[in-house]
């Protein structure tokens, strides 16, 4: 749900590009970290990049679902 209001809110201020930053183990560099608007954490455990990417776009469904009303299975 907390990125779905994230997604309206980039909406909301016309947006037309957002970019999502999949860092190593440890995280990003600290010079990365500082470029960003926010930071959002998959979970607590290590993904591989393939993994993040789909985990990712699975959210981003799951925010526009939310935001149009369809139904989501949870």
């Amino acid at each position: 749900h907390e990125l779905a209001v994230e997604v309206k809110r980039w909406q909301d201020q016309g947006l037309k590009e957002v970019a999502f930053v999949i860092g190593g183990f440890d995280g990003v560099s600290p010079k990365v970290a500082e470029r960003a608007d926010i930071r959002l954490s998959l979970s607590i455990l290590t993904f591989t990049h393939e993994m993040a990417r789909v985990i990712i776009l699975e959210q981003l469904y799951r925010a526009y679902s939310i935001l149009n009303g369809l139904p989501y299975q949870k």
